[in-house]
């Protein structure tokens, strides 16, 4: 319950729904459809309601998932379910963090690296792992739809998740962190197979975009292997050139 509520008091401080709303603004019309996919406890999911949108929120962890079902679930706009997204449908295995459960992941090759490549992860330990249902993006596709967004925070787990995506969508975002800048170059590489994309950067918990003008696939892989500025962490977000309204 520590590490829970240590969540709620960061990511539910006053006035970041109103900077989310701007954010997500730009990509969530009013009916359109959104999935957040490692919906942690939610805010992002609340924003993306209160725009108007329908919500798809997807998370593994047990007790997020039931902080989720008895808070943002209640809107009748926003869908909880507790389960992980990756390449396949089945069963997979999450390493829980208990104090720091935004961190729990299902990348045993990113838990191993990021503790050595970055220093803000050397105090986070992973205690047991759980057995967690696996759907995929295609699969709630069919299910729900196609989203005009798609948020992905899974903690390294980003390049299994769109390995289960195989038509473009209007907008996407994945989190990238230091010392695992390879997941971010996968994933970038997947979404230009998927279609034609610009891209653009959030450093941390910020609200409001790295560079003024959109960046292409080429600028922002140089950008990335360059070390991505020193940059602890933050979402890669991708463009969809044809997109209507992204």
């Amino acid at each position: 319950m520590i590490g829970l509520m240590r969540s709620v008091v960061v990511y539910w401080r006053p006035g970041r729904q109103r900077g989310l709303r701007r954010l997500y603004g730009q990509f969530v019309l009013e009916g359109d459809l959104v999935f957040d996919v490692g919906a942690h406890v939610g805010d992002r999911s609340m924003a993306f309601a209160a725009l108007g949108a329908r919500v798809v929120a997807l998370e593994p962890h047990p007790r997020l998932a039931g902080w989720l079902r008895r808070t943002v679930g209640r809107n009748a706009r926003v869908v909880v379910r507790a389960e992980a997204v990756g390449a396949r449908p089945g069963v997979g295995r999450l390493a829980v963090s208990n104090l720091t459960p935004t961190v729990s992941t299902m990348s045993e090759s990113w838990r191993v690296g990021v503790v050595l490549g970055n220093p803000g992860f050397r105090s986070v330990r992973w205690g047991v792992e759980v057995e967690v249902p696996v759907v995929t993006l295609d699969g709630l596709i069919e299910s729900y739809g196609v989203p005009s967004f798609c948020k992905i925070d899974v903690e390294g787990y980003e390049a299994e998740v769109l390995a289960g995506l195989s038509q473009p969508l209007a907008g996407l975002s994945v989190e990238f962190v230091a010392g695992q800048l390879d997941t971010a170059r996968a994933c970038l590489r997947r979404i230009q197979l998927l279609g034609q994309y610009d891209f653009n950067v959030i450093l941390g918990e910020k609200r409001s975009f790295l560079f003024d003008e959109w960046l292409t696939a080429e600028a922002t892989l140089e950008w990335l292997e360059g070390g991505a500025g020193g940059a602890s962490s933050g979402d890669l977000y991708a463009r969809r050139v044809e997109a209507p309204h992204a």
